[in-house]
């Protein structure tokens, strides 16, 4: 048996462990990094960089059918299902050196490329390699969460983690799970030609604004998608090339079924009890990301729990390594924390949605300012003029921000900026935004909070109207 010392001990190589092990290790840290799958975890090779490269391939084709209105005559396309998986794959490989083990190795990290697990609180197993360090980072992630369905056992079922290997083109995709997973394989997939129908127990993009939400799904259901909400999935019976999906409101048949309900956090090999650290769900964490039960240990992303997002990942590293490597007080935020549906039109939201807002601080203190894309010189120009913005703003500084509508995940950047540093709306008003683009948007958004206060305001009519007076 093997035996290393080292400073950090990175358990998993995807987003927040690469992100901690090449910040610490350029920064002077011994770093043992402790991955058993594949390098640049579900982020890479299952999740954000397949789905989007899949909703690329979707979006050229859909384009093909909807120039008319710019005097392109539409056309149908030609798809090839499995060329459009082969540049998913293109897009994997291109990006996969930024994670390599190649790479990390250059910067100075130990890789193992074997699971790790505790066998005490001061020591992990990898292999026949015993690694004591004074800090351990658990950043195993998440994998998708398959429900324990009557006859799920008796069917293939797909999830994140085996659609993108599909080279067939589904007939007729039925997909479980109404979030943004599932919206965003369902779009993807009927701009590829396949029939879509996606069943939620609840409501469909059911953690964003309603009246945001609403947008995207009326666009979805224009292009054929079927939704169907409220029907919890009972039982599933069939085999291949043919499934039927049960709910307590009726039965639906596909050729197919991608399963997009949920997470599930990935300690399953960790062997957290013999190691000290609490756990449920999760890794039990205090603010600053650390173990509650053992010191020696952090938790980054999926694993601490909390918001699933692989920029969360990212960010938690920073804190984990203010504290770990220069022993200062950091504690995570999520107030500033975005996230985004990358449907076609995207949904982004940071901060409070204007009903969370209403009940933290009273519908009397919030003021719901609007813009919409239709007032947008540019989006007029490019034919994207479905979509608004809504920002929710107490006491003159922006609490919450909800975009629908083109690049609204380009767009929220701004508010992100202003929440995490307490900007204020004049702030943002102050911006010169370049004209003709859709950044103006955020500006308009900030100048309808002043609008009223100097256009309908009796006493700023009063001032002008004296100073123009005895002005010389």
């Amino acid at each position: 048996m093997n035996r290393i010392k080292t400073d950090i001990c990175v358990i998993g190589a995807g987003s927040g462990g690469l992100s901690v092990a090449a910040g610490a290790v350029q920064m002077g840290a011994k770093v043992v990094l402790l991955e058993g799958h594949k390098m640049g975890g579900d982020c890479l090779n299952y999740g954000c960089v397949p789905s989007k490269a899949l909703l690329a391939a979707g979006k050229q084709a859909h384009a093909m059918q909807t120039g008319k209105p710019f005097g392109v005559t539409p056309v149908v396309p030609k798809v090839s299902y499995a060329a459009a998986k082969d540049h998913v794959h293109d897009v994997i490989e291109t990006i996969a050196p930024v994670d390599s083990q190649e790479r990390f190795e250059g910067l100075g990290v130990h890789v193992i490329r074997e699971f790790g697990r505790f066998i005490s609180k001061t020591e992990v197993q990898a292999g026949d390699t015993v690694i004591e360090a004074r800090r351990f980072v658990i950043a195993t992630g998440s994998g998708p969460f398959v429900p324990p369905i009557p006859g799920i056992e008796d069917v293939e079922v797909h999830t994140n983690e085996t659609i993108f290997d599909l080279r067939e083109k589904p007939d007729h995709l039925l997909i479980v799970g109404g979030g943004p997973i599932g919206m965003e394989m369902a779009q993807a997939h009927i701009r590829l030609g396949s029939k879509v129908t996606v069943i939620e127990g609840m409501k469909a993009m059911g953690n964003d604004d309603p009246e945001l939400s609403a947008i995207v799904l009326d666009r979805l259901r224009d292009e054929g998608v079927e939704i169907v909400e409220g029907a919890q999935a009972t039982k599933i019976t069939g085999g291949k090339g043919l499934v039927t999906v049960e709910t307590e409101n009726g039965s639906y048949t596909g050729s197919h079924i991608l399963m997009a309900v949920g997470r599930k956090v990935n300690l399953d090999k960790l062997d957290l009890d013999r190691g000290g650290v609490a756990h449920d769900r999760a890794v039990k964490v205090d603010a600053s990301l650390r173990s509650v039960t053992n010191k020696k240990v952090y938790a980054v992303g999926d694993a601490a729990g909390g918001l699933q997002f692989t920029h969360v990942a990212g960010y938690h590293a920073g804190v984990v390594i203010r504290s770990a490597l220069f022993g200062l007080p950091s504690k995570a935020r999520t107030d500033h924390i975005p996230w985004v549906t990358y449907t076609d039109p995207e949904l982004a939201q940071v901060g409070l949605t204007e009903e969370e807002a209403n009940k933290k601080f009273g519908s009397f203190q919030v003021e719901v300012v609007r813009f919409e894309y239709s007032e947008n010189d540019r989006a007029i120009a490019e034919g994207k003029t479905t979509g608004l913005i809504k920002v929710m703003v107490v006491k003159g500084r922006p609490v919450g921000a909800s975009i629908v509508g083109a690049h609204a995940g380009e767009l929220i950047g701004v508010w992100v900026l202003s929440i995490a540093n307490k900007m204020k709306m004049s702030q943002i008003a102050a911006m010169v935004a370049p004209y003709p683009t859709l950044g103006e948007i955020n500006k308009r958004a900030a100048g309808a909070y002043f609008s009223p206060r100097l256009f309908d305001n009796p006493r700023v009519k009063q001032v002008v109207g004296f100073v123009q007076r005895w002005l010389p």
